[in-house]
């Protein structure tokens, strides 16, 4: 057996059919996959997921489901990472949202070296995607989903929501909303900007291009409902990108909680731990709120 039936042989299984690896228990309570593969565009790297999961299946039936999307401006950073202030915690935060009955799904998606926008988009769609096709599975109900994201992945994670109807509700820590305009240290005519290599030149240079990857631009009657955290000492994402989306959200008839953090920087830094724990745990009250089935 020789070319493509040999290659077709040899490939490891497609995402859709592959058996998923067996749950670990690291945290009472909650079951973890790591390492899950949900989608390989051609030519790219497996990109892959880490799970969550209620320690046992809910007797009300399949666990909503949040899909969270991490930072790093585009180009780096880790799926599994919250950010700096609570890479410390024990339960650590997915574990945490585990316990109070959601599952937790934090995925990889092309960093700005491997691809240029829409691919990263593209790729946390598609790990909804295979989340819907495979949540029977899990014991996951994605048609109760909320996105989170924080700073590039709160990018993400709006467009996603603004773009998918199906989406419940979204999460939004510091996220760039605007890549169009001039905003606190951004410029959009600098190539160099971590913005620049998301587009894969200057936004100025490519307006429509930068248009399309603004939240900002994207917002329509019928978003789900925003919780939007910002810090109003935020040094690299300008507090205005949360409130001009809030305002954009309102103004479509859509409902936006714009909460603006006194003295927080960028990934919560300057705030006590009790501080970054309200945060969190408000988070968390805002995804009860939009996957209850009351």
């Amino acid at each position: 057996m020789t070319g493509p039936a040999l290659r077709q042989l040899i490939a490891a299984p497609h995402p859709d059919r592959a058996p998923l690896p067996p749950a670990a228990v690291r945290e009472p309570g909650v079951r973890e996959l790591r390492g899950v593969p949900y989608h390989q565009a051609s030519g790219s790297r497996p990109l892959e997921l880490d799970l969550w999961l209620p320690g046992t299946a809910p007797a009300a039936g399949p666990a909503p489901l949040v899909l969270f999307v991490h930072g790093g401006a585009w180009l780096q950073g880790r799926r599994d990472d919250m950010g700096s202030r609570t890479r410390q915690w024990a339960p650590g935060p997915f574990a945490r949202i585990a316990a109070a009955g959601s599952a937790v799904a934090c995925v990889d998606y092309r960093l700005s070296g491997e691809a240029a926008f829409p691919a990263p988009l593209d790729d946390v769609r598609a790990a909804l995607r295979w989340l819907t096709l495979r949540g029977p599975e899990l014991g996951v109900d994605a048609g109760r989903t909320v996105v989170w994201g924080e700073s590039a992945g709160g990018h993400l994670a709006s467009l996603l929501a603004l773009d998918e109807p199906g989406v419940s509700g979204a999460v939004i820590w510091y996220g760039p909303s605007d890549l169009t305009a001039a905003r606190g240290p951004f410029r959009p005519e600098d190539p160099a900007t971590p913005e620049a290599l998301l587009l894969g030149a200057a936004p100025a240079a490519v307006p429509e291009a930068a248009r399309a990857a603004s939240p900002l631009a994207r917002v329509r009657p019928g978003a789900p409902p925003f919780l939007l955290v910002h810090g109003d000492a935020d040094t690299m994402v300008d507090h205005s990108h949360s409130a001009a989306l809030a305002a954009a959200l309102r103004g479509a008839g859509a409902a936006a909680d714009l909460w603006t953090v006194p003295g927080a920087d960028h990934g919560w830094h300057g705030l006590p731990e009790a501080e970054v724990e309200r945060i969190f745990t408000r988070s968390l009250d805002f995804v009860r709120a939009r996957t209850s089935k009351a």
